[in-house]
């Protein structure tokens, strides 16, 4: 409940200085609108859209792209303005907006919004094809265009966390083939004739070269290469955008999985952190993004086990997860941006009261991969895998749009059996 009464909060209406066309969920940073904060909200906020359009969030997004095809990735939310320019390396990302928009698609079969939004995701995709490109088509990014500030990506004594140090950023690339992807499934969906004969084309160069430059086959992970054609020494929980498509090859997967198996990398005491124990610049506290735990990111990694079929591992880390947000929240009284992953506590900086994407933890997380619940509305499947002994119950879960779904009803009661079937 508390998690829904800080999100309700949080909601805003366009003003005349903004020059917003919907009403949204502040992002609770700092006055400004982010792109993939925004984008991962929406993923918790899909199971209230019955009562709040969490999605109309993006469409201030929309109303913002340059005709060029450029969005930025953070808007002031008293003027409406780009908190930097289009060509400022930190100035839009990770392009996650497709990501987001399938999974409203799922959840509400809501086939009209996905054709109003193919045309700016499908531009936003294409800006950053001509312009965040190296020669081999890999993408560059900066630690704030790429999310993930403080990760230590990037020699500090040389640089910031707005330059790209002339590395391929693995989890760039990896937002951008995953947004192909999208794309193609969404021109399929929607049976428009659009010449995507270009993304076609990127969809097969990078599965290529990202296997070919960007696999350490020694640590059988992903990595940033570096101006020198070189691995980075950090083991990004950024690799993992890999499991939401089809990049990794079967050969490799196991062992790719098995470092969110493996107490020396990311199976600490709270799961998952967003950097492996085994890096240098790995905290205990988390500073922020060396080690610190993420519910954004933590719902990427379990969408890409789900996605694999590792149903049991992503149970036993969504568990863990659940359980840590729920311990803090009992000796705090709320949720807070990011969490310790080595003690039962609050990251080291982290925000309170961070409804913001926290809320996937005890919404998403939660009836996805600890309740085991799976909606898909287009293909009319709602898929059951029960893990917990203990019965369990969910309240007004809306299966579809309320126009044309198929809501569930006042509650659904769920408990391990036989009788449902574990795919």
């Amino acid at each position: 409940m508390k998690t829904w009464q800080i999100a309700f909060g949080n909601l805003r209406q366009p003003t005349e200085g903004n020059g917003f066309v919907s009403n949204f969920i502040d992002t609770a940073f700092n006055g400004h609108l982010f792109m993939w904060d925004s984008a991962f909200i929406t993923m918790f906020g899909k199971y209230a859209h019955h009562l709040f359009p969490f999605i109309g969030t993006l469409d201030n997004l929309y109303a913002k792209q340059m005709l060029d095809g450029f969005i930025g990735r953070e808007l002031s939310i008293e003027t409406g303005q780009n908190h930097f320019h289009r060509h400022d390396p930190s100035s839009t990302g990770p392009n996650i907006l497709p990501w987001a928009e399938w999974q409203h698609y799922e959840q509400t079969g809501d086939k009209q919004r996905l054709n109003d939004i193919f045309v700016p995701v499908l531009a936003l995709h294409r800006w950053m094809a001509d312009n965040r490109t190296w020669k081999d088509g890999t993408y560059w990014g900066c630690g704030w265009s790429c999310g993930m500030d403080n990760q230590l990506r990037v020699d500090k004594k040389k640089y910031d966390y707005s330059h790209h140090s002339h590395s391929s950023w693995i989890d760039v690339t990896l937002h951008q083939y995953l947004s192909a992807t999208l794309l193609l499934k969404m021109q399929a969906e929607l049976n428009t004739n659009e010449d995507l004969s270009d993304i076609d084309m990127e969809v097969a160069n990078l599965k290529k070269v990202v296997n070919e430059k960007m696999w350490d086959e020694s640590r059988q992970f992903y990595f940033d290469t570096l101006r020198d054609d070189s691995f980075s020494s950090i083991k990004s929980i950024g690799a993992y955008w890999a499991l939401l498509t089809d990049m990794v090859p079967s050969e490799r997967l196991e062992a790719f999985v098995a470092h969110l198996d493996d107490e020396k990398s990311f199976k600490r005491p709270h799961r998952i952190p967003t950097m492996a124990a085994d890096c240098e610049h790995y905290t205990e506290l988390g500073d922020y993004w060396r080690g610190g735990v993420w519910s954004p990111t933590n719902y990427m990694v379990l969408k890409g086990l789900e996605e694999n079929g590792y149903h049991d591992l992503a149970f036993d880390i969504a568990s863990n997860h659940v359980a840590h947000v729920a311990k803090v929240f009992a000796q705090t009284g709320t949720l807070w941006e990011n969490y310790a992953p080595e003690l039962v506590q609050k990251g080291s900086p982290a925000k309170s009261d961070f409804v913001g994407w926290t809320g996937l933890s005890l919404v998403s997380i939660l009836i996805e991969f600890v309740f085991g619940i799976k909606i898909d509305v287009p293909n009319r499947k709602l898929i059951i895998r029960p893990n917990l002994v203990d019965e369990y119950a969910v309240r007004q879960l809306q299966f579809g749009t309320l126009a044309g779904g198929y809501p569930c009803g006042s509650e659904r009661r769920f408990k391990r059996a036989t009788r449902y079937r574990r795919d």
